[in-house]
């Protein structure tokens, strides 16, 4: 469906492996004294979980799932969004989580998608969350979008941006 995305249960244990894999990808092109955005989505949370080695880095995030295994590094500062929490996901988007984000310019912004399409459209479900999503690209001295092999050519409604505006993309297969 282009208007409704897997169920969030589903989505943390659909392809795990592979995120995992593009999540030590992604944390291995971090820097320790890095700072990041994290966003919401199932492989942004597999990339906090293979931060936890780092050391100083300071995260900003909309995603309460990320807190918790960030908050185990005592090196870290991390700093979570206000605005709505979406109780599916704990996702937090809304005009108060775009105005924190817009408060920051940080080294990394990390990021993932609910499809690309074959020009190279990023896309997802949820039109908050892709306001969000811009928000973190255009405050990044760098995009990392990771997206596991699911992703190309899956359709979804609102357009977040394209492939061209990221950095680098870190994902399990050649397309």
């Amino acid at each position: 469906s282009s208007v409704e995305n897997v169920e969030y249960s589903t989505r943390q244990v659909m392809f795990q492996d592979e995120k995992r894999r593009i999540a030590a990808m992604a944390a291995g092109h971090i820097p320790d004294r890095a700072s990041i955005f994290i966003n919401i989505g199932t492989t942004t949370e597999e990339v906090a979980r293979a931060l936890q080695n780092h050391s100083g880095l300071r995260i900003i995030t909309n995603n309460l799932n990320v807190a918790p295994p960030l908050g185990q590094n005592r090196g870290f500062e991390i700093l979570v969004s206000g605005g709505v929490v979406r109780n599916h996901d704990l996702g937090i988007t809304g005009e108060a989580a775009i105005d924190f984000i817009s408060q920051f310019k940080v080294d990394f912004g990390i990021i993932s998608v609910a499809g690309i399409d074959p020009d190279g459209t990023l896309i997802d479900f949820d039109y908050n969350e892709v306001r969000i999503a811009r928000a973190i690209m255009s405050n990044s001295r760098q995009v990392f979008l990771v997206a596991d092999h699911s992703k190309f050519n899956r359709s979804a409604m609102v357009r977040i941006g394209n492939l061209e505006e990221v950095d680098a993309l870190f994902t399990d297969r050649t397309p």
